[in-house]
């Protein structure tokens, strides 16, 4: 037992500068990311980190370690120290959408991770080019089932959160859509544009140039509340079709991480996230800030593994 508190006692001196704080400046902290630079994601999670540094007088580096659409990284963590030197930045499918995607996943979210804090929630839209007549989302569905021919949406990716997100829109609006998984936006967009594509399912943030341009509409977007970056659209709900559904990232620590490093570290994620600088630059790239304690956290978690599982079950969708 001794020993046991002796270990706690040298882990918080290493977090908060207490008796151990000539090795303070010596144990980095890393945070992985389990996807490639650049991106949204990634500009948040360094963010935080700079902010860490400054908090903790510790040196905080973000460490991108992407491969397996990110398990490869989650997985890194997992077998990690629980001493609050290495912790997760990930958004939400690695933790709430492969457990029900993969049939042999190397980890357990629940039970394998801490959660420490969501940082932020983003929100998706559905857009159509200028080939499709409907100016809402109800013209939508009665168009669509007119012309059954035209059911056909794009995602980003096979196996995405657009992806599940328009099976739950089909299920609910009784409509029998045809999945176009493309790899990224970019040639979504261009094919959303052309007219060979009816409509196209991605985060909201990408459609906005090409709404406010008038090369597309977006017709609604997934949120509680109306987009930040498209006030102008209604949600789902708001038209009619009560779902929602939003991606978010967050923060996690290996699981038996002690309480007391939970805790300091979700009070610097918090001072970060709700610091004017974090929203001013997220906010215009479509991430709302939102910071949650870490018990919140382990809830909201929980909820959308909840509501995603039947969703991709009904989806199909197998991984290569």
């Amino acid at each position: 037992m001794r020993a046991v508190r002796t270990a706690l006692a040298t882990a918080l001196g290493l977090l908060l500068g207490g008796p151990a704080a000539a090795q303070v400046n010596e144990a980095t902290i890393r945070i992985v990311s389990p996807y490639p630079a650049g991106g949204v994601g990634d500009t948040a999670a360094r963010m935080i980190a700079e902010s860490m540094r400054g908090q903790l007088n510790r040196t905080v580096i973000v460490e991108n370690k992407p491969g397996a659409a990110g398990r490869l990284g989650v997985q890194s963590v997992k077998d990690a120290p629980a001493d609050g030197t290495v912790l997760l930045f990930t958004p939400i499918a690695p933790m709430a959408l492969f457990p029900h995607v993969y049939d042999n996943l190397a980890y357990d979210p629940a039970r394998d991770f801490q959660p420490i804090s969501q940082v932020g929630t983003y929100d998706l839209g559905v857009a159509v080019g200028a080939q499709v007549p409907a100016k809402n989302l109800g013209e939508l569905v009665d168009w669509l089932k007119r012309h059954p021919e035209q059911a056909a949406y794009g995602t980003p990716a096979a196996g995405s959160l657009p992806h599940f997100f328009a099976v739950l829109f089909g299920r609910h609006a009784a409509l029998e859509l045809r999945h176009v998984g493309y790899k990224g936006n970019a040639q979504a967009v261009s094919d959303l544009i052309g007219g060979h594509l009816p409509m196209f399912f991605t985060s909201t943030q990408d459609l906005v140039e090409a709404h406010k341009a008038g090369r597309v509409r977006v017709l609604a977007t997934s949120g509680r509340a109306r987009s930040a970056v498209l006030p102008d659209v209604p949600t789902f709900a708001e038209s009619g079709y009560g779902i929602h559904g939003e991606g978010w990232y967050g923060i996690y620590a290996p699981a038996r991480t002690p309480a007391e490093i939970v805790a300091q570290l979700n009070r610097a994620v918090l001072k970060a996230v709700h610091h004017e600088e974090f929203g001013k630059r997220l906010l215009p790239l479509g991430v709302q800030p939102t910071g949650t304690s870490a018990q919140e956290f382990s809830q909201i978690q929980k909820s959308d593994s909840e509501l995603w599982g039947p969703v991709i079950k009904a989806s199909g969708f197998k991984p290569e």
